[in-house]
């Protein structure tokens, strides 16, 4: 195998999005099955942009790492917002944001979890609720 072909393969595994699951520890409900990191520059930027509700459906998620607010300005659907401090712990939430929208900067917040709308009062996630959040970094959702 030549040094091209590794390099190319190298660099398609590193353009693949990291994989995980986010779990609310206190009410022991997921929040998404299928959560997916944005933590680039490139991927915080685009964000769910360019996606339909279709592609966005309950057991995803979006982790945006890191960030203290978000906006839904260009997207196509409503979503839940839940903002977590370093300690993975919920700071505030904002359900069923529609599009064209600001939500508010959390300054304790360290990142912030985005998810199809009402997921948050199907899970019952409030304030103090703690998220335990697992990440591969092949690709593949983290068991």
């Amino acid at each position: 195998m030549s040094s091209g072909t590794s390099a190319a393969r190298e660099e398609s595994t590193r353009e693949q999005p990291r994989k995980g699951y986010a779990y609310n520890r206190t009410r022991q409900a997921f929040l998404a099955s299928e959560l997916t990191v944005a933590d680039t520059h490139w991927t915080r930027f685009r964000g769910l942009l360019g996606k339909r509700r279709d592609d966005f459906t309950s057991g995803q998620g979006l982790w945006i790492v890191p960030c203290q607010g978000v906006h839904t300005v260009g997207m196509r659907f409503a979503i839940d917002v839940i903002y977590l401090d370093a300690n993975m712990k919920v700071v505030h939430i904002e359900e069923n944001v529609r599009p064209w929208r600001i939500t508010p900067v959390r300054l304790s917040a360290a990142t912030v979890i985005e998810v199809p709308p009402h997921t948050i009062w199907e899970t019952g996630t409030t304030i103090d609720d703690v998220i335990e959040i697992h990440v591969s970094n092949n690709g593949v959702a983290a068991a």
